[in-house]
């Protein structure tokens, strides 16, 4: 069977928006072509997703079901989706319709004019203030520490040619972030404004903890800078570290130092002790990812799939 377009979304605590999520992307994918699927992948949520997911594997064999053993994450239930794939063009979008079906076309007219990978750009986003600023400011951070361009108004929705879905599913990273795997991919990308809706149902699971984690996991995994700006102030402290014994050691010919060696001394302890924790911590932790890729542990495990051979 031949199928143009694929659309993979992750679905966790989306029982109430799944039935909804379906029926406008039939509607809309239904414009471009009669040949389509639609894989939603239930990252182990803890509400009835699957029993509805199920139900419209059964009500429509265009849709297809793959259910998680456990929680991964949403970037690796993206790429279990992706890996079950089977088209030309890939459409990936989150379940909660803050990414709008209706606009799957205008992204797929948008490659026709020769790109492999339409992103759509959130002009206005739906979002909080604090959710706003917070991603504003880690993509900044971002793209300093990985040294690449990166777009705080882009995220996983948007569509890619099969080549592109290759280069992202060829990538062994252990750490899977969607939105800079295409980046780092490369091809030809175009940007396509669109609007943002506020969330269909409930309130985003990503609170400021996992925020932090996912920030903090991502770049370490993309990016060795932290580690050369480790060494760099190590350069750094060694310098001033120099000049401040240059300056004790006049004072001490002036006759200025009163007690000998005591301010030098702490100084120099808390400071140069600091920098060596925390640069044994950083190599630390690329040790433990290293450690992590090692093992070559699946990057996620199916325990359940409908409508897929």
């Amino acid at each position: 069977m031949n199928i143009h377009i694929s659309v993979v979304s992750p679905v966790y605590r989306g029982e109430k928006m799944v039935e909804e999520l379906v029926a406008r992307i039939v509607a809309s994918v239904s414009t471009i072509t009669d040949d389509y699927e639609i894989i939603l992948v239930n990252d182990a949520s803890p509400d009835n997703s699957w029993v509805e997911i199920e139900r419209q594997c059964t009500l429509n064999p265009r849709v297809k079901g793959l259910n998680l053993s456990r929680n991964f994450g949403q970037h690796y239930a993206i790429t279990a989706g992706l890996t079950y794939s089977i088209s030309e063009w890939v459409v990936v979008m989150d379940c909660d319709l803050q990414d709008r079906p209706e606009e799957i076309p205008n992204l797929y007219n948008k490659a026709q004019e020769g790109y492999d990978s339409v992103l759509a750009q959130r002009i206005r986003r739906s979002h909080g203030w604090f959710k706003r600023t917070a991603s504003k400011w880690f993509y900044k951070v971002f793209s300093y520490l990985t040294e690449t361009k990166q777009d705080a108004s882009v995220a996983n929705f948007g569509i890619y040619n099969r080549k592109v879905i290759d280069a992202v599913l060829s990538m062994g990273d252990a750490m899977r972030y969607f939105p800079t795997q295409i980046q780092w991919v490369g091809f030809r990308k175009a940007y396509l404004p669109i609007q943002h809706d506020e969330r269909a149902e409930g309130k985003s699971t990503y609170n400021l903890r996992r925020l932090f984690r996912l920030a903090f996991d991502t770049i370490i995994s993309f990016s060795d800078k932290p580690m050369r700006l480790m060494v760099q102030m190590g350069l750094l402290v060694t310098l001033a570290s120099f000049i401040v014994g240059i300056v004790f050691v006049v004072r001490y010919c002036m006759g200025l130092i009163e007690v000998m060696g005591f301010a030098s001394l702490i100084i120099s302890l808390w400071l140069l002790g600091g920098i060596i924790i925390s640069l044994i911590g950083v190599v630390g932790i690329y040790l433990g990812k290293l450690f992590e890729k090692a093992k070559q542990r699946p990057t996620f495990i199916v325990n359940d799939k409908r409508n897929i051979d």
